[in-house]
């Protein structure tokens, strides 16, 4: 299956740090700079998963989601490990260290609008080392919730007004489809 914009020359429109903003053809859409990619942690152990709750400016609200961050984004981390960025990310955001990690393969949250992906990453055998937060800047609420009140605590924090990630219908995946969930 073809487009006929497939072949078209893509321009910037527009960089900044870390998005970019690009054309081609009759396409308009944003990525990030200097192929930075993210890692998305699916935290669960011991009937728990955890999420993290943190104001998002596009949104202009706080947002429930999986623990995330950029892959390679500092200086002199352009080759980092998709791992070894969810291993930090997950420490910082949570205050948990994994004992497992596996690469659950590369994903796109808004393929129609934005040329970003992410690594999806599991840990388990999950240890508190940490106050979590994140880091400076960042204030980020850790949520430790039983998975048999996650549809619940999502419609719980949907009515207080809180955004809920897209990643959050891979967490009630098969409630979703049996009908279980809304």
């Amino acid at each position: 299956m073809s487009d006929p914009d497939q072949n078209a020359v893509e321009h910037i429109v527009w960089q900044g740090k870390f998005i970019t903003a690009k054309t081609r053809g009759r396409w308009e859409y944003v990525g990030r700079a200097r192929d930075i990619r993210a890692a998305a942690i699916l935290a669960v152990d011991d009937g728990h998963i955890l999420l993290v709750e943190q104001y998002r400016v596009p949104l202009g609200r706080n947002c429930l989601e999986l623990p995330a961050g950029l892959i390679g984004d500092e200086g002199g981390s352009e080759g980092e490990d998709d791992l070894d960025a969810a291993a930090r990310e997950l420490e910082e955001e949570t205050g948990y260290r994994a004992d497992t990690l596996e690469n659950c393969g590369q994903f796109y949250s808004s393929p129609g609008m934005v040329s970003e992906s992410f690594t999806l990453v599991r840990a388990s055998g999950l240890t508190k080392v940490g106050p979590g937060g994140g880091v400076a800047g960042e204030n980020i609420t850790v949520h430790r919730v039983a998975l048999g009140s996650l549809s619940e605590f999502i419609a719980e924090k949907r009515h207080e007004g809180c955004g809920i990630d897209v990643r959050m219908l891979m967490a009630l995946g098969q409630q979703l489809i049996s009908g279980e969930s809304t």
